[in-house]
């Protein structure tokens, strides 16, 4: 379908409008979900934060793209803002999904930017 056709923003912008208009669509969440893991490698930070925070406020799990995103964010997690950050770690929280390593790589990487992090930033993170 067109949905195979979609890149990393195409399947961000479309989880966040779906949030943004309150439309929880559990097909479609599966389908984007099924659509970002064989192209997570090409997510960037702001893609990755933007895709798992929907998943996150929306309350939709899907353990096979949290797993992926954290290996893709790890290396590049120096990339990531504190707004990112946040969003990130909030989301994966939300879902309660465990993944140490992607803690510590946050944990690392917030600690020197610190400083840029909003009252939200810091209660997301």
């Amino acid at each position: 379908g067109i949905v195979d056709t979609f890149n990393s923003q195409d399947i961000a912008t479309v989880l966040n409008a779906c949030v943004k208009m309150d439309h929880g669509h559990p097909e479609l969440f599966d389908e984007m979900a099924s659509a970002a893991i064989p192209i997570i490698d090409s997510f960037n930070a702001q893609d990755i934060a933007n895709t798992v925070n929907a998943f996150g406020k929306m309350d939709f799990r899907h353990p096979e793209l949290f797993d992926a995103v954290a290996k893709v964010a790890i290396p590049i997690i120096d990339d990531f803002n504190s707004q990112e950050i946040a969003n990130t770690a909030n989301a994966f929280a939300k879902m309660d999904h465990r993944h140490p390593e992607l803690f510590d790589a946050v944990a690392k990487a917030a600690i020197p930017i610190i400083v840029n992090f909003n009252s939200q930033d810091i209660a997301n993170t």
